[in-house]
């Protein structure tokens, strides 16, 4: 049982008029979560209820816990989410309207994930991390044999980074399908560059917090798989500000009828911005999408993050 979709993969008008350069589109936020995480959770889940192991426990800020609620529904497990304070009620909501339980502990996701890793340690449980694990990587990985199935090579991929599971993912699939040379740009907010913290150093970085509205970018310290790739692959880490990733989601909103959250707006971001030298023909933009947002929220993001002066 296939838990994704063939995400559509779509040219923006607009978008490449505002690049100068043509820009396509990897549409996950129509994921049936709302993300590219059912990709890599998916497979996971599948392969974990396969070995018997019938009660998925995940911790997360939203994204990662609905898409495993999603798979538990899907085949029929039990599913607990644990999740921090941070993680806003209507995501709880929507958590628990897949049949998940849902537990609030601690006030970041480190915490969070403490307990979840106790509550996985029972027999029979699944423990469905966020971010890192091979299984997560090999199932994001499917966005790039997408991109083969369609018969499209992008002169580079932009995608946002947060733990690192979708930037591992989309760099395993190039690296498959001998497609080295695509560069990729690694996009995050300035509140939570914990990747580029640790590709400048050249070792794992924990940043001291997350200040950034992108939650869903909220990892202090991105997998070491992330860090591996980029020493390999070609990789440029770049930053946006809170306030340019959110003015991207409202412009993306308007421009595509389409809600993602600030995590996905980084990636938006580089376009906008113009925060990167185009590549080959064309640039592909990973649209993560994100489930935990909704109009009033992006309001309140606009309303609420500081504009440069």
């Amino acid at each position: 049982m296939i838990l994704h979709n063939n995400s559509p993969l779509l040219d923006s008008m607009t978008l490449s008029e505002i690049a100068g350069h043509p820009i396509w589109l990897k549409m996950d936020a129509l994921q049936p979560t709302g993300s590219f995480k059912i990709r890599g959770v998916g497979l996971m889940c599948q392969r974990a209820f396969e070995r018997g192991e019938k009660h998925f426990v995940c911790s997360s800020g939203g994204n990662a816990g609905h898409a495993v609620a999603f798979a538990g529904r899907k085949l029929g497990a039990k599913v607990t989410v644990v999740v921090p304070e941070t993680t806003p009620e209507f995501m709880r909501q929507k958590i628990a309207a897949q049949g998940a339980t849902v537990r609030v502990e601690g006030s970041v996701w480190d915490e969070a994930d403490q307990v979840a890793r106790a509550l996985a340690a029972e027999a029979g449980c699944c423990y469905a991390p966020p971010f890192d694990h091979p299984d997560l990587w090999e199932g994001h990985s499917t966005l790039v044999d997408e991109l083969v199935a369609a018969n499209y090579k992008p002169g580079s991929i932009v995608v946002a980074v947060g733990g690192g599971g979708l930037f591992c993912g989309v760099v395993e699939g190039l690296q498959r399908v001998g497609w080295t040379d695509v560069p990729v740009f690694a996009m995050e907010t300035e509140g939570a560059a914990s990747f580029a913290a640790s590709k400048s150093a050249g070792e794992l970085v924990t940043i001291p917090g997350i200040t950034s509205v992108a939650k869903s970018l909220g990892a202090r310290r991105v997998c070491k798989q992330a860090l591996e790739w980029s020493k390999v692959h070609p990789v440029t880490a770049l930053q946006v500000s809170d306030r340019q990733a959110v003015d991207a989601c409202l412009n993306f909103c308007d421009q595509h009828r389409i809600l993602v959250e600030p995590a996905c707006g980084a990636a938006l971001a580089a376009v906008y911005e113009k925060a990167f030298e185009p590549i080959g023909e064309s640039t592909l933009v990973v649209v993560c999408g994100g489930a935990a947002v909704t109009r009033s929220q992006l309001e309140l993001w606009d309303k609420t993050v500081e504009r440069a002066q």
